[in-house]
């Protein structure tokens, strides 16, 4: 298996975003999950390399604020469903119609974003996410902007997890805190009106985004499918990228 090849291209705005590509094939848009990027979530622990040995063509943007892709600090350059826009606005660039789709956490709530914005991959993975963190955005917008702007949270706590994990990726609070205002909560309706069949991921441990049976549930070709972890271990285990595989290679 070789390597990823990184390559960049001007979202609908003119922002630079980075993507990266792995294996060949028809074309899955893998998106990654908040203080991420693409080769923490899909590449560091092989489910990029596991989807791509199924004979298919990884493209894995890292989203904007994130990894090499632009950070810009004007809140401006963040208007409402900008990581939706930026998905769409790839798989224009890349003249893609043949194609899967699917993300982990925030990249699995753009994913929902894209199809009820007229995305029409084959198959799609929302994986690391429930039916709260999709129909009701608030409460994780909240907690992500602690996280951002407060100091000092006890040790083992959920904001001190993930202010941990943001020094490890060396994100940049300054883009990310704007990142926040474009979130959109998906509705029921348009739930009900997402066609293509969607694995629905998550792990076994992972309450953080809600009830990921209950988005399954909500929507209307959908399967739940659990694996080992929580929302940070999920993400580092073979499983997650063995169900990926098997559901996009099916």
């Amino acid at each position: 298996m070789t390597n990823p090849i990184t390559h960049r291209f001007a979202s609908f705005d003119g922002t630079q975003l980075a993507w990266h590509e792995l294996g060949e094939g028809r074309a899955v848009v893998l998106l990654h999950g908040f203080f991420s990027d693409a080769a923490t979530n899909w590449i560091k622990y092989g489910h990029a390399a596991a989807v791509a040995a199924r004979g298919l063509r990884v493209i894995m943007p890292d989203l904007r604020a994130h990894g090499m892709s632009g950070k810009p600090h004007d809140g401006a350059a963040y208007p409402l469903d900008v990581l939706a826009r930026d998905g769409l606005a790839l798989v224009a660039h890349l003249g893609l119609t043949d194609y899967d789709l699917g993300g982990y956490s925030l990249g699995g709530r753009t994913t929902g974003r894209m199809l009820a914005m007229g995305a029409t991959p084959r198959r799609a993975v929302v994986s690391g996410m429930g039916y709260e963190g999709v129909t009701s955005v608030g409460q994780r917008i909240d907690f992500f902007r602690r996280v951002l702007t407060e100091p000092g949270f006890a040790r083992g706590t959920p904001e001190w997890a993930a202010q941990a994990f943001l020094k490890t990726t060396g994100g940049d609070p300054a883009a990310l805190v704007h990142l926040l205002d474009s979130f959109v909560s998906t509705s029921d309706a348009e739930l009900a009106r997402i066609a293509p069949p969607v694995l629905v991921l998550c792990g076994a441990d992972d309450r953080d985004n809600g009830s990921a049976e209950a988005l399954a549930a909500a929507l209307p070709d959908a399967r739940f499918q659990a694996v080992p972890g929580n929302h940070m271990s999920a993400v580092t285990k073979p499983e997650l990228g063995a169900a990926i595989a098997d559901f996009l290679a099916a």
